[in-house]
């Protein structure tokens, strides 16, 4: 391995156990049932996501009005917003309820989350796509649909960074390629994890609470397959009218037959990802090791973050480095995505909290808004969860929703099925709807701009792209199937 490989692993490392020092500190206070915040309007008004929405702004506004700043400070303003909430939580709540939702939020979801995307974008940077690949609009609707189908299987986040180099490559001529990526997050890194439990982490909650692992596959089929179509036609016709305007001539070379693929080991380690992840599901041994009280790291989640990292490591030492600089593989995306996302994830606490707290929060309205005297208004249950999940993990979200419908998989698979698919589809389709919406939305956008594509801001992708083109969609989807 390479010095400057050693040196951002280990930065890596150190970033992913950001929260462990306060491990020490509250290790010895692991006596009874652990603690839980409040989320009620009597103890949390809405002033308290307040940080998370600085945190927002910054992300939107600082790589807009001063890029250079923003490049060499957003992990110091994640710290910042991330602090603007720890130091007064600390006075009001103690250091108790403190230590266990940053432990918790920490170890339990940050660590998980951020070694996973770790792993992936370390594996799929050692495939390389070789020969004369020229994206012409039916060849890059080819690769964003074969992107689409491998993301209900691999997930949106594997998918699209086993994808999203090739793609760009293969447009290295072309002048206009920000509608590419655009549609590459829309569909790749969003719509196509509908279809299974892997495709998602919401989905994934929800198998976990007892949904059956092919509900998905046939509930959410039309409403994606609608998605999917529309999008194709507006891309294809749109990629088509950008490239007559550029008149540039498409010159297909010889080498057009010589596709191959180097590193395609990599290709193995990556289904080791996917069992990874499906262990942590399937198998229950029941074993855990309390942390701090109520902070439980469960012996599955921690062979799967093992396996994981075991199957990095293989990846960076055994992958011939010449791959990844023809990728143009640097550690900046994940580093960005790690540092950023730690702010994001302790921010958003009192913003989950308050919406757990359902009637008694500070969103109260909310949550009284998707249920009426005859039942759930589902076409309420779709726009609620997926506006929310635009801009708040889109995981937690929907275990919110999912246990304001009842919670019980039977019920919400059998008369309540439409409430689960609205529930479902919000989360996995408006995702897409921003760049925190899910995960490879950001390393997509930081990957596209560490190879020159010059990527809209947080409100361009917002009002240019993802209102226009996505919203109507939604409307439609909301009309058929909720209304």
């Amino acid at each position: 391995m390479s010095n400057k490989g050693v040196f951002m692993l280990r930065k890596l490392s150190l970033l992913i156990y950001f929260f462990l020092p306060i491990i020490c500190l509250g290790a010895g206070g692991g006596h009874g049932g652990g603690y839980h915040l409040d989320g009620s309007l009597a103890n949390m008004g809405i002033i308290w996501v307040v940080p998370f929405a600085g945190i927002l702004l910054s992300i939107a506004i600082f790589p807009l009005v001063l890029p250079d700043f923003w490049h060499h400070n957003f992990g110091k303003i994640s710290l910042f917003w991330a602090s603007i909430l720890i130091i007064p939580f600390v006075i009001k709540e103690g250091i108790g309820v403190t230590l266990y939702e940053l432990l918790h939020v920490g170890l339990l979801e940050y660590v998980p989350f951020i070694i996973l995307l770790y792993a992936l974008f370390t594996i799929s940077g050692g495939v390389r796509l070789t020969g004369a690949l020229v994206g012409t609009p039916i060849v890059n609707l080819a690769i964003i649909l074969i992107g689409t189908f491998l993301a209900s299987w691999m997930g949106t986040t594997g998918a699209a960074m086993l994808l999203i180099r090739p793609l760009i490559n293969a447009n290295k001529h072309r002048k206009n390629i920000v509608h590419i990526i655009v549609f590459f997050i829309f569909l790749v890194a969003n719509i196509g994890g509908s279809l299974t439990p892997l495709g998602d982490p919401p989905l994934f909650l929800g198998f976990l609470k007892g949904v059956d692992f092919f509900w998905t596959t046939t509930a959410m089929f039309v409403p994606m397959l609608i998605m999917i179509i529309a999008l194709s036609i507006i891309f294809y016709f749109l990629d088509s009218y950008y490239l007559k305007k550029e008149n540039i001539k498409v010159e297909t070379p010889q080498e057009k037959l010589k596709l191959g693929i180097e590193g395609v080991f990599n290709l193995g380690l990556i289904v080791g990802v996917i069992g990874a992840v499906l262990i942590s599901g399937f198998w229950k041994p029941h074993i855990s090791f309390e942390v701090y009280s109520g902070v439980h790291l469960e012996l599955q989640n921690l062979t799967r973050d093992i396996l994981l990292l075991i199957l990095t490591y293989i990846s960076w030492t055994y992958t011939p480095q010449q791959i990844r600089k023809d990728n143009e593989y640097t550690w900046f995306p994940i580093i960005e995505v790690a540092k950023l996302f730690a702010g994001i994830f302790v921010t958003i606490i009192p913003a989950i909290a308050i919406l757990k707290a359902g009637t008694n929060g500070a969103l109260a309205g909310i949550i009284n808004a998707v249920s009426s005297d005859n039942g759930p208004v589902n076409i309420m249950y779709f726009w609620y969860t997926g506006v929310l999940s635009s801009f708040l993990d889109n995981a937690p979200t929907y275990l919110v929703f999912f246990n304001t419908a009842g919670g019980d998989p039977i019920t919400l698979m059998g008369e309540l099925k439409n409430t689960l698919l609205a529930i479902s589809a919000g989360a996995v389709f408006m995702g897409a709807n921003t760049y925190i919406g899910n995960a490879p939305n950001f390393m997509v956008k930081s990957i596209a701009e560490s190879s020159g594509v010059e990527m809209p801001s947080f409100f361009g992708y917002l009002f240019k792209w993802s209102i226009p083109f996505l919203v109507p969609l939604f409307i439609i989807v909301s009309w058929i199937f909720f209304a």
